[in-house]
């Protein structure tokens, strides 16, 4: 067995019933029809920290899956993401329950303003104590665009320009906005708060214009733990500027290598170090006592999975209608304006790929290959994982919930923990609290690093103006 560093884990889900591996929710023991039960998330987030997990990584989108075939017929038939109801609602509930999960949960900037969404995500911080994330996207689906009424999306590198410009007024808002002193709490005094130490955002930039004072007082970590997704090529220039983690989907180890590569060298190049990113490697387990038990497992989901589901989920990724092409024809790139590092990855294969092999991809309804055996053998890819592809950790994606969180918690972790690979016990920090998702993942502090953009939008301790820094990041941001 390969030896490596300890390893992270995240559990993949969606606040909807069916997410990555479609058709699972038809299964006798498969209980994602509750999605809409506070019971389903809070008993999910004492089985994730009784495995000692880092986090559950929340997935969102906004609009629907419309391409494959047109419609929406078997975006519905099959709940493919759809009903899909509000992430961040969740999060309040399940650390009422919990003390060390942290919660990383995705938000679509391009329709949100950053004075209301900054004010939020603090909220949460503030709720947490310290344990709240945010997952950045910029959006993909047309439908998403025309419900908002727009008539369409911005253009794919447009829409890292709008990102990189929300990021510096949230950057200015939860960093520059109060400084650490600003709050008081004197009750004699009279005074709750120091009105010398709080001060006015004012931007006018391209896409967004603001002037005024950030709504919440300083949150443990101010600025959540910030994860992307991003492979396309701008996507990795976003990621290497801002990101935390990192999630990245990519099944072939070799792909996979080169661009933990890719991102750890980039980070490098825009001041920041190799480490300053966590790498979360998309993972579906099937795991039981056996291996053998393990591969009747599979085949016992794959008799309820939803190729066909998975394929209507690929197509909306990639803005292709798989179903205007015969089984066995090659599929055309097409000019579309979804997820650019998925069409390329289609469409950079070696040969040719037909929706037949797609659906042959997809016999558990999920692009992911799935590691299948014991608790003993699923640690072993694991670490193998880890150790040839340099990733952090794992986003694993859920099969038939619970048990398929249940059989990981029960089988594979006690294996992680006695080679050194999981962490037995949540470690405090130094005042004996619960650490918070930003120290337990970088060991570090609460706080993002100097190294990082949004520090230059701190003021110093007399309350100067954030320094020049700051102004070369964002010229029109005080």
């Amino acid at each position: 067995m390969p030896t490596c560093k300890p390893l992270l884990l995240n559990a993949f889900n969606m606040n909807c019933v069916g997410h990555i591996n479609h058709g699972l929710w038809a299964h006798p023991r498969d209980r994602s029809i509750d999605y809409h039960s506070l019971d389903y998330w809070t008993g999910l987030a004492r089985t994730l920290e009784r495995g000692g997990f880092d986090g559950l990584f929340l997935a969102d989108i906004l609009g629907v899956y419309d391409v494959y075939q047109e419609g929406i017929e078997l975006t519905l038939a099959e709940s493919i993401q759809l009903p899909v109801n509000d992430p961040l609602l969740l999060v309040p509930a399940m650390a009422q329950v919990t003390e060390h999960l942290g919660f990383g949960v995705t938000v679509n900037l391009s329709y949100e303003t950053p004075y209301s969404f900054a004010r939020r995500f603090s909220t949460l911080d503030h709720l947490t104590r310290g344990r709240i994330g945010w997952n950045i996207v910029t959006g993909y689906l047309d439908s998403a665009a025309r419900a908002m009424g727009l008539d369409g999306q911005l253009e794919h590198d447009r829409r890292y320009e709008r990102a990189e410009e929300f990021m510096a007024v949230v950057y200015a808002l939860w960093e520059g906005s109060w400084e650490d002193s600003a709050v008081l709490r004197d009750k004699a005094g009279r005074r709750f708060a120091d009105g010398a130490k709080v001060h006015e955002i004012d931007h006018h930039g391209e896409f967004y214009r603001l002037r005024g004072y950030h709504l919440s007082e300083p949150s443990r970590q101010r600025t959540p733990v910030l994860y992307q997704a991003g492979s396309s090529g701008r996507g990795q220039a976003f990621a290497a500027r801002h990101a935390e983690c990192v999630f990245i989907s990519l099944q072939d180890r070799a792909k996979a290598r080169e661009l933990v590569r890719s991102l750890r060298r980039q980070a490098v190049e825009a001041g920041r170090r190799a480490d300053d990113l966590k790498i979360f490697l998309g993972a579906t387990a099937i795991v039981a006592d056996s291996d053998a038990e393990a591969r009747e497992r599979l085949a016992e989901y794959q008799r309820y999975a939803n190729p066909e589901a998975g394929l209507a989920h690929f197509a909306a990724s990639t803005g292709i209608d798989f179903s205007r092409f015969g089984l066995d024809e090659p599929i055309r790139r097409g000019n579309r304006n979804a997820i650019q590092s998925a069409v390329d990855n289609l469409t950079a294969a070696e040969r040719a790929v037909t929706p037949r092999a797609l659906l042959e991809q997809h016999a558990l309804g999920g692009r992911y290959t799935p590691l299948v055996g014991s608790g003993a053998t699923v640690a072993d890819e694991l670490a193998r994982w880890v150790e040839e592809v340099d990733i952090d950790g794992f986003n694993l994606a859920r099969t038939v919930v619970p048990e398929c969180f249940d059989a990981f918690v029960d089988l594979v972790v006690p294996e992680l923990r006695e080679r050194g690979l999981v962490k037995r016990d949540y470690p405090l920090d130094a005042q004996g609290r619960p650490q918070s998702l930003r120290q337990r993942l970088f060991g570090a502090g609460d706080r993002l690093p100097q190294r990082h953009p949004a520090a230059a939008y701190r003021r110093s301790s007399a309350g100067a103006s954030p320094s020049c820094s700051a102004a070369a990041a964002a010229p029109e941001t005080l």
